[in-house]
């Protein structure tokens, strides 16, 4: 009977030798196993509702990219227009500008930000002395408790062409002050710089778990063999988190093109709209600003449809080369 049941080429209308069909005992064999798990179910049950009530329901609303939605109608009762609101945006002069603005930013970002922290863990796992590690580790980190509205706050304190620190150190040099929340070119090296300097710490630690449990056996046989801290960190450490590595990669360039919009917002004044205009912001212009429901709508659902083509083709890479993979 039990290799029956693990045949999967059994058709649904076999019996079992005791002349009971194979879909019931199957049915039956799942509904005996959930119950003796009940309590991980149980435990589980809050994160599958909200993922289903916050995260699954409200695609239904995505249709709205397809209508002529008005508030008053609504969803059923607004017109269907097809892909007009995404030939409309991909017509659009503002077009190649929000998409070379968020994809500079984003590969930017992507390629300073991701792996600062791996090399900030790697060096702070090599501190001797766990009180210094202690304090190294909640200066990186603590800037992660810190909103962005305030981040923003203090880039302009120390950023003011008037009173900011940095143009008071410049004119002391015999320099020019520069206003930098003026100057488009100044833009991204702002924004990737905060960037770094507020989540660098909080994805520090995520690499110190991992580097936290590899085998210490394996630094004593380095040791004993005359690896250096250089050859150990290359040959064990780098190979330790590496899956770790991979995963939390592929999870970054699936979400490549969703730019941080607040700090972009924020940071955006008109005098820096050619380089600070991206397609989040453009979103929130034109869907709450404007009132462009269906046209903003259309314009995130491609942003969304891009980043799932990035995520499944690095998956697919990573389980290429045999890496660790999100599917």
């Amino acid at each position: 009977m039990t290799a029956q049941l693990n045949t999967p080429d059994v058709p649904a209308s076999s019996e079992s030798p005791r002349g009971v069909p194979v879909t019931r005992s199957r049915t039956a064999l799942r509904l005996r196993r959930v119950l003796r798990a009940w309590q991980l179910y149980v435990l589980l049950a809050p994160v599958l509702l909200y993922f289903a009530v916050f995260k699954y329901w409200p695609m239904y609303g995505v249709q709205i990219a397809f209508r002529d939605y008005n508030p008053s109608d609504g969803f059923s009762g607004s017109p269907w227009v097809g892909l007009a609101h995404f030939e409309r945006f991909f017509s659009s002069f503002q077009f190649d500008l929000l998409l070379t603005n968020t994809l500079v930013l984003a590969v930017l970002n992507l390629l300073v930000v991701f792996p600062i922290p791996i090399l900030l863990a790697l060096l702070v796992n090599q501190l001797v002395s766990q009180r210094f590690r202690n304090v190294v580790q909640t200066v990186l980190y603590a800037p992660a408790f810190i909103s962005t509205v305030i981040v923003v706050g203090i880039i302009y304190v120390f950023f003011s062409p008037r009173s900011g620190l940095v143009n008071h150190v410049i004119s002391l040099v015999g320099g020019t002050p520069i206003n930098f929340l003026a100057e488009p070119g100044w833009f991204r090296p702002l924004y990737i710089g905060s960037g770094v300097w507020q989540d660098a710490g909080f994805s520090m630690v995520i690499y110190l778990a991992a580097l936290a449990g590899i085998d210490p056996s394996l630094h004593e046989a380095a040791k004993i063999d005359g690896a250096s801290a250089l050859q150990r960190i290359r040959h064990v450490d780098v190979p330790g988190i590496l899956p770790v590595v991979s995963i939390l990669f592929i999870l970054a360039v699936g979400n490549l093109l969703n730019v941080g919009f607040e700090k972009a917002l924020l940071l955006q004044t008109p005098l820096n709209m050619s380089t600070s205009q991206i397609i989040q912001t453009y979103v929130y212009q034109a869907g709450l600003q404007q009132a462009q429901f269906s046209y903003s709508a259309a314009i995130g659902l491609f942003n969304s449809l891009i980043n799932l083509g990035l995520l499944l083709t690095f998956n697919w890479v990573a389980r290429r080369f045999q890496q660790s993979s999100v599917i």
